[in-house]
């Protein structure tokens, strides 16, 4: 057996490539055992179309037929026929090049393409949980509307209407008390967004003599869309009226600042 003739025949090439039946691969095989010359063209072999395929892996596929062409001498120059120069390896040499650098593109597509396939069902699986939140939320807003209408439904409720007062009397609100529970509900849908640094504060009044009571700050003003909270009242109140405070709220309310004022009808 002529070793450098073997080598020449192209046939390691296609070995490597992957391109031999079963029966070659095992002949191939037994010789790369056997001969040392034979082993070492198979190691430079593969190192070569690791190197090709990694410098190839970025173009486009025009790019990649264009080097193979260029490795095969087939080159057209001023649109002459090129004789093919005399290589290492002949044509069955490039045909195992040629399917060795498609496979490793095959390989690189398809991790780009299961990357891709991941980034989507991860976009799809947040989207989704995205979707059953604001489900819930709206769940539960429903429940708190339907919460609040029947609340102040209640043949029992008293209806407080607060009006706009000096430099606000645009502004209004609502204030709805039920005294079995000690609850109000505030309707400030009339009253601006508060400042930057600044919070409603409620407050409860005895008018004679005056005296003020404070039922809390509506801290998250801004953040609620339908401006209707739920306050605690345990007080014999006479009026109500909101003012602009602070942050943390006043001991006494601002009257500079006093946005809305109501009295409670007496029976």
């Amino acid at each position: 057996m002529n070793i450098n003739e073997y080598i020449e025949s192209g046939v390691l090439e296609l070995y490597v490539a992957g391109q031999l039946s079963e029966p070659e691969n095992r002949e191939v095989y037994q010789l790369i055992q056997k001969h040392p010359e034979i082993r070492r063209e198979v190691i430079e072999i593969e190192s070569a179309v690791v190197r090709l395929t990694k410098s190839v892996a970025p173009q486009s596929s025009r790019n990649l037929f264009i080097l193979i062409k260029e490795r095969l001498n087939l080159g057209d120059k001023g649109g002459k026929v090129v004789s093919i120069e005399k290589t290492k390896y002949n044509w069955l040499t490039f045909v195992g090049w040629a399917a060795a650098i498609l496979l490793g593109l095959g390989l690189l597509w398809t991790v780009n393409q299961n990357n891709q396939l991941e980034t989507k069902v991860s976009n799809i699986t947040i989207e989704k949980n995205f979707l059953e939140t604001q489900l819930e939320d709206t769940k539960t807003d429903l429940a708190d509307s339907k919460e609040v209408l029947n609340a102040i439904r209640d043949k029992d409720i008293i209806t407080i209407p607060l009006g706009g007062q000096g430099n606000f009397e645009n502004t209004y609100a609502r204030v709805y008390w039920n005294k079995k529970d000690n609850t109000i509900y505030l309707d400030a849908q009339g009253l601006p967004e508060a400042p930057a640094g600044k919070v409603y504060q409620v407050w409860s009044l005895k008018l004679n003599p005056l005296t003020p009571t404070s039922l809390g700050t509506v801290d998250d003003f801004n953040e609620v869309e339908n401006r209707i909270f739920e306050i605690t009242n345990k007080n014999e109140s006479e009026a109500f009226g909101i003012t602009l405070e602070p942050e943390g709220g006043s001991e006494a309310p601002t009257m500079e600042q006093l946005y809305t004022l109501g009295a409670v009808s007496q029976p």
